[in-house]
This record gives C-alpha cells, sequence and structure tokens, in this order.
C-alpha cells in the first residue's frame, strides 16, 4: 500500500508541473500588453521599457518558468502587476469564498442526488422513476448561467428572499453568510445533482441483482437496511470518482457564478486578471485551482481502497 501511495504522489507530482508549466504557456502567450495595461496607450517608450525591465518580461519564457517554480516552492507566486499586491496574498483573501461555495455546492448535490437515485432504483421504470430522470435530462440540458439567472430572478428579484449580490463573511454573521451563498451554490450543483443522480441510480439497480442482496432479502431484512446498509457503499465507487472529477468542473464554474452574484472569490478574481492583462495574477489563480482539482482526485482515489476491499487486496504483495 505505501508502494501505491508514494507512486500516486509522484504521479500527482508530475501532472501538476505538467499542467504548471502548460498553463503558464497559454497565459504568456495570450493577446494584449502587460505594459499597455499597466500604463496605458500613451505611455512613453522609455517608460515602457523600464516597466518591462523590472518585471524582466524579455527573458525568455523557460527563463521565467523556472524562475516562478522556484518561488511558487517557496509560497511566492508572484506579485500583481496592476495592483502590486503579492498574488499569495491576493488569493488568501478569495479562496475562502470559493471554497465555501464548492463544499455547498457539493454538499446540496449530494443531498439531493443520492435520494433521487435511490428512490429510482427502488422502482426502475415506475412514474417516479420516470418523472426523476426526467428532472435530471432537464438540468442537464440547461446551461449553468441560465440556472444561475432564472434562480436569481425567481427568488431574489420577484420573491425577494435573496440579495441579488453581495457576499457576508461568516465570521461577521454565520445565517447570512450561508445565505449569501446559497442561489450560488445552487445553481453551481444543479448539473451535478443530476449526474450523481444518474450515476448513483444505475449502480444501486446493478447492486440490487447481486446475490448478497438477495440474500439480505431473504433473511427478512427491512427495504432502509438492506439499502443503507448493504448496497449503498458497494454502489458509491462511481459517484465518487465523478466527486473527484465533478469539482474541477465545480471549481471552474465558481468563474462564472461568482461573476454573476457578484462574489469575492477566486474565480471572479481570475476574471478580473484576464480583463486586466494581468498575467502574474492570473498565472497564480489558475495555479492554486488546478492544485485543487489535482488534489481532490487524488483523495477521491484514495478513497476507492476505503469503498472497494478488491482494490486493497490487489495491491498487498504477494
Amino acid at each position: 500500500m505505501t508502494s501505491v501511495l508514494v507512486s500516486r504522489l509522484a504521479r500527482l507530482l508530475a501532472v501538476l508541473l505538467a499542467v504548471t508549466a502548460a498553463s503558464f504557456c497559454m497565459v504568456s502567450l495570450l493577446p494584449g500588453d502587460t505594459v499597455t495595461a499597466m500604463l496605458g496607450a500613451n505611455a512613453s517608450e522609455e517608460d515602457r521599457a523600464a516597466v518591462r525591465e523590472e518585471l524582466r518580461l524579455d527573458d525568455p519564457l523557460p527563463v521565467r518558468y523556472a524562475r516562478w517554480v522556484g518561488d511558487a516552492v517557496t509560497g511566492d507566486l508572484g506579485t500583481s502587476y496592476r495592483t502590486r499586491q503579492p498574488v499569495t496574498e491576493a488569493i488568501g483573501q478569495r479562496i475562502g469564498v470559493t471554497l465555501q461555495l464548492v463544499v455547498l455546492s457539493q454538499l446540496i448535490a449530494l443531498a439531493v442526488a443520492v435520494p433521487m437515485a435511490i428512490f429510482g432504483a427502488l422502482r426502475p421504470g415506475s412514474l417516479l422513476d420516470k418523472l426523476l430522470s426526467s428532472t435530471q435530462l432537464a438540468l442537464l440540458a440547461t446551461p449553468g448561467y441560465l440556472v444561475a439567472v432564472g434562480l436569481m430572478a425567481v427568488f431574489a428579484v420577484q420573491l425577494g428572499w435573496f440579495d441579488t449580490t453581495g457576499y457576508v463573511r461568516f465570521t461577521e454573521n454565520p445565517l447570512l453568510n450561508l445565505k449569501s451563498l446559497l442561489l450560488p451554490a445552487l445553481a453551481l450543483a444543479a448539473e451535478q445533482i443530476a449526474l450523481y443522480a444518474r450515476v448513483l441510480r444505475t449502480d444501486l439497480v446493478n447492486t440490487f441483482d447481486q446475490d448478497f442482496i438477495w440474500f439480505a432479502r431473504a433473511k427478512g431484512n427491512s427495504t432502509r437496511r438492506i439499502v443503507l446498509r448493504h448496497a449503498l457503499r458497494p454502489s458509491s465507487i462511481g459517484i465518487v470518482t465523478l466527486t473527484g472529477i465533478s469539482v474541477g468542473r465545480m471549481i471552474g464554474g465558481t468563474v462564472l457564478v461568482e461573476t454573476i452574484f457578484s462574489l469575492p472569490g477566486l474565480g471572479r478574481y481570475t476574471i478580473d486578471a484576464i480583463n486586466n492583462r494581468d498575467f502574474m495574477a492570473l498565472q497564480g489563480a489558475v495555479v492554486v485551482l488546478t492544485v485543487g482539482f489535482v488534489l481532490v482526485n487524488f483523495v477521491a482515489d484514495l478513497l476507492h481502497g476505503v469503498l472497494d476491499p478488491r482494490i486493497r487486496t490487489a495491491v498487498r504483495p504477494a
């Protein structure tokens, strides 16, 4: 098991290096000029040259990347070209909002999807199962921005239950903090609810046909006990894998949701960096988002061994 863990850690580091190198190249090749964004189009050539020299923008791309990696290892992601604020400090101020949003979205998605999957799997092909499947297809077919705008139009504008924009920090008021994140979290969770429910329902239907489930029924176990005690765990492997992948989709989705709901998170910081041609801030944000995605998938990979003993058995030495 230790060798497998070391192997996965090595693979994780290799993925991080590859992704950071690719993102650094793509960010550097984006259209627009950093110096023009900082000084304006009317800046003199002397001022422009001085800024380029100060930021060492004329160094070859591999040299800039190697220097950035060396600084990043120590926790220094550079300084924003536009605000002159350390990128690490700026991300630290915003990452809590994004983490709250993603965690709340995942909790909502799982809390809704698991019961939907169970009810559908208990009576496959029934009217309830067809209604749930139709709802899931509708959620999958609706673009995320339409879900966000629709939730805002109904619950914020028409009913007035929520504010259209604004964020309250948890330390200021926990209840208002939850309220300010609820609509964005629902918008982010909508697609995941459908994905989780469909995958878990399929796995549950297959599990219900296994011999050990028939044996549990023959022993007189209640449906509730069979589902919760015997069927749910072996059916959860697919949804755990999907959760790891979906967190990455959710992290990407925060860029849109945070912009629509004016949340001061990492997604909106990324959009602002793109609009301002602030490549150092953009690179830092992209790397942090990527690290989060890779780490979540790493944890999901490890959880497979907990949910499926066959994986642990397979890695034991003979």
